[in-house]
């Protein structure tokens, strides 16, 4: 390995521990791609539909949807939370 290397091996960043504020963070950015995905997704249902009946807000959707609302709310999330802890937000 390169000096390079090693310099970038050791520069990685702190990740914050686990408390009330990373989880309501993760929460929020999981409400706010569901809330996109409402009005952004075109053609809805498409795919095996969810074995149980949820609140008017995921009317339509079925498991495809529902994976990658959640998928896109993860990343949302882990994002905001890297964010906010190296701005010392957090």
């Amino acid at each position: 390995m390169t000096h390079l290397t090693l310099n970038l091996l050791a520069a990685v960043p702190a990740t914050p521990t686990w408390s009330a504020g990373v989880g309501l963070i993760m929460v929020t950015a999981n409400l706010f791609a569901l809330v996109v995905a409402r009005y952004g997704i075109k053609v809805k249902g498409v795919g095996p539909n969810l074995p149980i009946e949820l609140p008017g807000l995921f009317e339509g959707f079925g498991v495809p949807e529902l994976l990658g609302v959640t998928c896109l709310g993860h990343i949302l999330g882990a994002g905001w939370i890297l964010g906010l802890s190296q701005a010392g937000l957090l």
